[in-house]
């Protein structure tokens, strides 16, 4: 027998020594290496399941960040207040606790039992601290051979929930520090008044390598597409990729200005042009000169105005409102709008010639239902904002509520997607965004997603974001991806490849 526990000693601390070793370098990936402590920890101390819960203090709940043993995947859709089960009492009093009869004991929480069939006989818990305070618990299920857990088992325990407690403390402050260097990088960008382009589609990778060759030219350029799918976005892309980049980018929104007004705003006035006019004043011309000026919702232009509109288009040359006195300028004209301009033209609300004119680099922008595959990195990125904004921390989207996004058909694109994101922000009591804090129909059986498909092309849609869903729910790890899908990880890395799906 003392043989025996010396093997056992030595096994325990090999598996220490070999955990520290990867705490201690420069190992990423957080999750795979909490799951490997738990699993070293059941392994050691005989148990025939684990958990590894982390208390959120914000949401004052306990949630199943990993879960091993025959019902590991059903027990993770499970939560606990502090004080609520045993995990829950370890987490309230920051104390360990073995409890070798469940049964007999009133701080049981039997409803996961009841709900996933397994049956909890004893369970070993102890805090994950990190300075003392307790982050999370670890908790082993059922000692094999029906045997009671040991005061040595809660030490041995306890080591690994310290190992633990280091490696999550090292993950969260390589965390808050990676999302504030990207904080700062999107401050800088938003600052000088542009937004990050999110996509991953071949269709917007495409439209970008032609704004590559749109900005080398000084030609005008008509971008249309339906609301809310970012026409300014590439407006914002075609200037900051030309030369003129360094110079000003002027938006003006045709339609948000009355009639009366536009026509100051876009070419300046003198002083007494009007009776409100008690200086000279500068239009929008003026202060694009040396860059680009980007005339969104081009379309609601009146009629009165396209005339003096179209001689700047062709010679850059203006008078102010109350003045005669010509004014040149050197600037690139882009434009935007969601109407149909040649159906305006044939009813006499747009001028012919100011289309052909604008009309002489058209890029379409398609919609977001024709380019599903921006759906989630979107929709990731418009979480983390307003996590950020609201200060809530939500990991992320249910399976089923990414499900929910791909299939919703997205009349009010982009937008609509962003104003859905930051809803559920605010509404979600949980770790995960679900369908039911989303607020939109779920995708019905044919969902126009796919009628619009070939069947080739519908599959692949649908197998290029699933895995990629199924990546992002496991944190990048192939391994575990591989295993919950019920595929090889060789074949899973064949499939990341053929479906270019970044990790």
């Amino acid at each position: 027998m003392i043989f025996s526990s010396e093997i056992i000693d030595k096994r325990k601390l090999e598996k220490l020594l070999e955990i520290n070793l990867r705490i201690n370098s420069r190992y990423q990936d957080v999750h795979t290496l909490l799951e490997e402590i738990l699993s070293s920890a059941m392994e050691l101390t005989e148990g025939e399941a684990a958990s590894l819960l982390v208390l959120n203090r914000e949401m004052n709940r306990l949630y199943f960040e990993i879960a091993l043993g025959p019902k590991g995947p059903e027990v993770k859709r499970f939560s606990l207040k502090p004080g609520e089960g045993i995990a829950g009492w370890v987490a309230k009093h920051n104390r360990s606790l073995i409890v070798n009869s469940v049964e007999d004991d009133p701080r049981h929480f039997p409803e996961i039992d009841r709900e996933t069939g397994y049956r909890t006989r004893s369970i070993l818990a102890v805090p994950m601290r990190v300075k003392e305070e307790c982050v999370g618990v670890i908790e082993v299920l059922n000692k094999k051979g029906d045997k009671g857990f040991t005061q040595e088992d809660l030490e041995w325990l306890e080591v690994f929930a310290n190992q633990a407690g280091i490696a999550f403390q090292n993950a969260r402050y390589l965390q808050r520090v990676h999302n504030e260097i990207e904080h700062l990088q999107i401050q800088i960008t938003t600052a000088q008044g542009f937004h990050p382009l999110i996509a991953e589609s071949q269709l917007i990778k495409e439209k970008l390598q032609l704004v590559d060759k749109i900005a080398q030219t000084d030609s005008p350029v008509l971008i249309q597409g339906e609301s809310g799918v970012g026409k300014e976005l590439f407006a914002e892309q075609i200037h900051l990729r030309s030369k003129r980049k360094d110079g000003p980018f002027v938006r003006v929104n045709c339609a948000a200005l009355p009639e009366s007004l536009l026509e100051s705003e876009l070419f300046g006035h003198v002083r007494g042009a009007f009776t409100d006019a008690v200086q000279d004043r500068k239009g929008r011309f003026e202060l694009a000169h040396g860059g680009t000026i980007f005339l969104d919702e081009i379309g609601e232009l009146p009629l009165t105005l396209q005339a003096k509109f179209l001689r700047v288009l062709q010679y850059k040359t203006f008078e102010r409102l109350g003045s005669s006195e010509p004014i040149q300028v050197d600037v690139r004209i882009i434009a935007a709008t969601n109407r149909n301009l040649e159906k305006a033209v044939a009813e006499g609300s747009f001028r012919q010639d100011l289309y052909y004119r604008l009309n002489v680099i058209p890029l379409y922008i398609p919609s977001l239902r024709e380019r599903v595959e921006d759906i989630p990195v979107l929709a990731e990125f418009f979480l983390k904002k307003y996590t950020r904004e609201m200060n809530k921390p939500i990991k992320g989207f249910t399976p089923e509520a990414f499900e929910v996004l791909l299939g919703y058909t997205w009349p009010g694109n982009v937008r609509e997607l962003e104003n859905v994101v930051e809803r559920a922000v605010v509404i979600s009591q949980e770790e995960y965004i679900t369908p039911e804090d989303l607020m939109i129909s779920r995708p019905s059986e044919y969902s126009e997603l796919y009628q619009q498909k070939g069947l080739k092309e519908a599959v692949t849609i649908f197998k290029r974001n699933f895995i990629q869903n199924a990546l992002r729910m496991n944190r990048g790890n192939q391994t575990l991806t591989a295993k919950k899908l019920g595929i090889q990880r060789t074949y899973l890395a064949k499939l990341i490849k053929e479906y270019d799906i970044k990790i």
